[in-house]
């Protein structure tokens, strides 16, 4: 079987290749994303981009009040302080957010248990959960000490960059 290799110079009809490959390049480029390859049977593209090597981390973006009909802010600089707590939970709450867009796991499989319910203690560096990107499973890890007061997410649900996934009230 024959695979072809598509450009952007040969995608030359409306909706055609060139439109799949621009709406794969918006997904790679939301999604955070270095590269990103599609194999199907009569069409095989790669897209990577050019930029300096980084190794990927799972980074927590704290956020501040959450008014009523929220809607997730820009992350503030890098080692700011949290912010306050959204509406509705103690004031000590940190949140800790979607550091990329795929898939929102609890555990490693579905026997297993959740990486961290409500209730559980945590500290920088332990795994809270899973986040699945083009069939790699990340792991998201917990940059602030003390309790995880609540899941914001059910298991097996699409989560956003930046999205709340938990509420941790700092030891």
């Amino acid at each position: 079987m024959a695979k072809k290799t598509v450009s952007a110079t040969n995608g030359t009809s409306a909706g055609g290749p060139l439109a799949e490959l621009k709406e794969l390049y918006k997904f790679m480029t939301e999604g955070g994303l270095q590269a990103l390859e599609l194999d199907r049977k009569d069409f095989r593209v790669r897209l990577v981009r050019k930029s300096a090597p980084s190794v990927p981390v799972a980074v927590p973006v704290y956020a501040g009040a959450a008014p009523a009909g929220y809607a997730p802010a820009a992350a503030p600089a890098a080692g700011a302080p949290p912010a306050a707590a959204p509406a509705g939970a103690p004031a000590n709450v940190s949140i800790i957010k979607s550091p990329m867009m795929g898939v929102f796991y609890r555990a490693a499989s579905p026997s297993s248990p959740p990486f961290a319910k409500e209730g559980d203690m945590v500290k920088p560096g332990d795994v809270i959960c899973l986040i699945e990107a083009m069939k790699v499973f990340n792991d998201v890890k917990s940059e602030v000490s003390g309790k995880i007061v609540k899941v914001l997410l059910d298991n097996g649900k699409p989560v956003k960059v930046g999205q709340d996934i938990f509420w941790v009230e700092r030891a």
